[in-house]
């Protein structure tokens, strides 16, 4: 049997000048302070709601906060959490595997170890700060900034709610061409709205401001990776063979704002297509990433949409309400999302998600968290084929849509990725980039 090649190394903060070494040295501590700033200013909030133990709460987040940021920017070791959340125990052992781990570098530290696991312990410490200092314990930190994304992006929504509303008046007069053509459109919406996403800003804003629909033509050629003509196939053959069973769709949700809208819109035309019969949407189970999409964050933005003063966009949210109480939308939120753990471990550390996902007919997986996981967020050649990376990860045909905010990407052909290196060393970070890369699983 050939030997298996081994992994390559994983992103980190030792790489002095990576992506990855200026994340955690820049990027980080200014989300930590912008947490901080937070809860200062919701410091009469608290008072008004709480009383003095609300005060008291404040403060002693904030102190657990900044021992934190001083922790992340002197290297310090990782600590065990030390709160009582069902997670705590996974995100322990995780620490004693990182530990233990043959070709580490001793104990695991903000710098040395891999980017991906203290950038998602940074987020579980944050929530961490608040879950241990009630009664300001299910306050999200990030949920302004969320809100602000959503309202600032008011034209781009009006624009997509109306192109859809439109579009739906005669979807059933549309041949095959057509209705591929409109779902390539509404997946390169999709996919540009990855953009917005606020943990790459720092919390700057990052809202959609004019229509979406308009540059799309001129973004193709950004576009490294595109394989949605095998989803388009994949969608269309379940739908010949579907006797018995519903063809089902699962959207791993990544910001939420305006890409949550264009991941719901996207959604509607799966169904009113009837490329789909029902759509599963993942999120996070705690405030994540910045801009991550929480329960709360999606039931707000439906009826935000719901009861907006525009025709066609509480014509969407009110349609999107139904689908949930029809229950051909779901949501669900597990806990391993908010893990330390690339997904090639979720079939032993999450089997219960694994066999979830293993009933649906096609996994959409969005943003470059996301893709990290996928891809175990290690230095890949380009060339390497998405389905070696993915190390043994397939419940179901998937497609990850990304646009690249980090220094990691596989599956482009031979030359693709050197070439675009020579005239844009920032190609990987900028956000100028997307990928529709698709693997089938077999």
């Amino acid at each position: 049997m050939a030997a298996v090649p081994a992994l390559p190394v994983s992103l980190s903060g030792r790489f002095k000048g990576s992506f990855a070494y200026f994340t955690i040295k820049d990027r980080l501590p200014q989300i930590l302070t912008r947490v901080i700033d937070t809860l200062h200013r919701h410091k009469n909030e608290f008072f008004e709601e709480h009383g003095e133990k609300g005060v008291e709460a404040e403060k002693r987040a904030i102190s657990f906060l900044s021992k934190l940021r001083n922790e992340l920017q002197t290297d310090k070791p990782v600590t065990p959490l030390e709160d009582e959340l069902p997670d705590a125990v996974l995100w322990n052992q995780y620490l004693d595997y990182q530990r233990n781990l043959p070709n580490g570098n001793g104990e695991p530290s903000w710098f040395q170890s891999p980017w991906l696991y203290v950038e998602c312990y940074l987020y579980r410490r944050i929530h961490a700060a608040l879950v241990q200092n009630p009664p300001i314990d299910n306050f999200d930190v990030f949920k302004e900034g969320k809100a602000q994304n959503f309202f600032e992006s008011q034209e781009a929504v009006i624009a997509l709610c109306t192109y859809f509303q439109e579009l739906l008046k005669n979807i059933k007069d549309l041949d095959e061409k057509q209705l591929r053509d409109e779902l390539f459109k509404l997946f390169q919406v999709s996919l540009w709205g990855n953009k917005c996403d606020l943990s790459f800003s720092a919390g700057e804003d990052r809202s959609q401001k004019s229509s979406p629909l308009q540059s799309l033509e001129n973004m193709v050629p950004y576009i490294l990776v595109n394989d949605m003509e095998k989803v388009w196939s994949l969608l269309v053959n379940a739908k010949k063979i579907r006797t018995e069973s519903n063809v089902r769709v699962d959207i791993i949700l990544d910001n939420a704002g305006f890409e949550l809208v264009s991941d719901l819109v996207l959604a509607d035309f799966l169904l009113s297509s009837k490329l789909a019969d029902e759509v599963c949407f993942h999120g996070k189970r705690i405030p994540w990433y910045v801009s991550d999409t929480t329960k709360h964050d999606f039931n707000w933005t439906i009826k935000q949409l719901g009861s907006a003063n525009h025709m066609w966009m509480s014509r969407c949210g009110i349609n999107w309400e139904g689908n949930l109480k029809k229950g051909v939308w779901v949501f669900c939120d597990h806990m391993f999302w908010t893990l330390p753990h690339d997904f090639s471990s979720m079939s032993e550390v999450a089997p219960d998600l694994y066999a979830e996902l293993q009933k649906s007919n096609l996994l959409l997986f969005k943003g470059d968290l996301n893709y990290r996981k996928l891809t175990g967020d290690r230095k890949w050649e380009y060339s390497v084929p998405f389905h070696q990376a993915l190390n043994k990860f397939h419940p179901a045909p998937l497609c990850s849509l990304r646009t690249l905010k980090s220094d990691t990407q596989v599956g482009l052909k031979p030359g693709q990725g050197e070439q675009i290196q020579a005239s844009e060393p920032e190609w990987m970070v900028n956000g100028k980039y997307g990928i529709v890369q698709f693997d089938d699983g077999l």
